[in-house]
């Protein structure tokens, strides 16, 4: 499987809380629920598509906890979303999580890396993460991300969490497909590629613009 990471991002690089208010407020975040006034049936559509790449999925604890509170009462069969979250396998990485009871979840303690990395060498489309600044963040750096999905959204927030540190790695990108929608969000798909190849080359530890 090839594992994606999906998110709703501000254009300063945010990640926090985009469906609500009140969904992550640690750090003393307060302007959660950026995603709602911009989010119409273009982005609807765009989701809707990936979810249809679903395999299985990734959590970190707080995300897992937030969506398992949710979807399970969602039962339309013709909600495509909620069958894909509902039935596919799901994997949570918590070294605290003693019990996961939405259907067909898995707990990954310990190293979560290895494990991960196991997954990936099962058959099937997609191991998906979505949300999980952290977590995210982790598998960014570790290299073991194939797909990114980011939705940018045209607002800044200010501090929040971010999917790209200033510590983490130098990567470059392939625009798979670029689209905006009605009401101006930016939906990318991105393959990472070698640093170099995006443009640039670092000769004793400085970047150099290839022309």
């Amino acid at each position: 499987m090839k594992l994606s990471v999906n998110m709703f991002m501000t254009l300063d690089g945010v990640v926090q809380s985009p469906g609500a208010p009140d969904e992550d407020t640690s750090g003393g975040f307060t302007r959660g629920g950026w995603v709602a006034p911009l989010f119409d049936d273009d982005l609807g559509r765009f989701v809707d598509g990936y979810f249809q790449q679903t395999e299985a999925l990734l959590y970190g604890r707080l995300t897992y906890e937030i969506m398992a509170a949710f979807w399970p009462q969602v039962t339309d069969p013709e909600n495509g979303v909620a069958a894909s979250l509902n039935t596919r396998p799901k994997y949570v990485v918590s070294n605290t999580l003693t019990e996961a009871t939405w259907n067909n979840s898995t707990i990954l303690s310990g190293d979560f890396l290895a494990a991960i990395r196991d997954l990936k060498k099962q058959p099937g489309q997609e191991l998906q993460l979505h949300g999980c600044a952290r977590l995210a963040r982790a598998l960014h750096d570790a290299g073991l991300i194939d797909v990114y999905r980011i939705m940018v959204f045209p607002l800044v927030v200010g501090d929040g969490k971010r999917l790209f540190g200033a510590d983490g790695p130098p990567t470059g990108f392939r625009t798979v497909s670029a689209e905006t929608t009605s009401k101006g969000v930016t939906a990318l798909t991105l393959e990472p590629v070698p640093y170099a190849t995006a443009g640039y080359t670092v000769v004793d530890g400085k970047e150099q613009i290839e022309e």
